[in-house]
């Protein structure tokens, strides 16, 4: 079943974020834009290229009104002792959540069940806490932060400009679409 257009799981949970360890939980995430950053686990290989790709497009992000929550079925304090081992988490200053039970994760349905890990899925949720992008890739897969910004991009516009669409491979200050009977067949 698609994730898309169905309100984030409510949740509580552990974060570690500016070197300090505090509670987030779901309705702590309404009132901007967020991206949900799940990964398999800390320690690992593909998982600190993507949050450190991540770090590099954090302040565009913020600057858009979007936070980033970067997700492991690993602990906060696991979070902690990774950002302090490791040069490319080291530059993470976005939130890192810990979901040891893995609520979150089932929440979201990219739980790998069997080995108690996520699998690497992107969550783009509105204001309101809708999910309005929803990317699940294979363990060996890595993502792009670029393409992520970009889509966020597209889902704020979308958002604010009622009956435009934006076509493949949008950027910011290109020309929408506004879908009517006209368009049928011109494009």
């Amino acid at each position: 079943m698609s994730m898309i257009n169905k309100p984030i799981p409510e949740f509580t949970a552990q974060m570690f974020h500016n070197n300090e360890f505090t509670e987030v939980s779901s309705a702590d995430v309404k009132g901007k834009w967020a991206v949900f950053m799940f990964y398999p686990a800390d320690f690992t290989f593909v998982c600190p290229t993507e949050l450190e790709d991540m770090q590099e497009s954090y302040a565009e992000l913020q600057k858009i009104g979007c936070e980033v929550y970067a997700v492991s079925t690993d602990t906060h304090f696991v979070h902690k002792a990774w950002h302090d081992t490791s040069d490319a988490i080291g530059k993470v200053t976005y939130p890192m959540i810990g979901d040891p039970t893995g609520a979150i994760t089932r929440g979201f349905d990219v739980m790998i069940e069997e080995e108690a890990l996520a699998l690497r899925g992107t969550f783009v949720v509105n204001k309101d806490g809708i999910i309005k992008v929803c990317e699940i890739h294979d363990l060996g897969i890595g993502r792009s932060a670029k393409d992520m910004v970009r889509k966020v991009k597209a889902a704020q516009y979308v958002d604010g400009h009622d009956g435009e669409v934006c076509p493949a491979a949008w950027e910011e200050g290109q020309k929408t679409l506004t879908p009517s009977l006209d368009l049928v067949g011109k494009i």
